[in-house]
């Protein structure tokens, strides 16, 4: 059951982060997930200790571990536009 929920607020957070950096045209369900899911293990790696708190992918449920895979997704989404930007379409 945690798995199904994992995916749930992974997706939910995907597609609030291409909300906030204007990449929701160009994502479906499934890049949403993934990038909820992804942006979750940045922002564990580099925000949940200045935060001091977990992420999703950690089972932690609170208002800041969502906050930290929130912007751990945003960061990715980041990185991910600045090297597209420099390939060609």
């Amino acid at each position: 059951m945690n798995f199904i929920i994992w995916i749930v607020i992974g997706g939910l957070i995907g597609w609030a982060a291409s909300i906030v950096m204007k990449t929701d045209a160009q994502q479906g369900v499934v890049l949403n997930v993934v990038v909820g899911i992804v942006g979750a293990l940045v922002g564990g790696w580099l925000l949940a200790p200045l935060f001091g708190t977990g992420t999703i992918n950690q089972n932690d449920f609170s208002l800041a571990s969502l906050v930290v895979s929130l912007l751990g997704a945003i960061i990715l989404l980041a990185v991910v536009n600045m090297l597209r930007r420099g390939a060609p379409r």
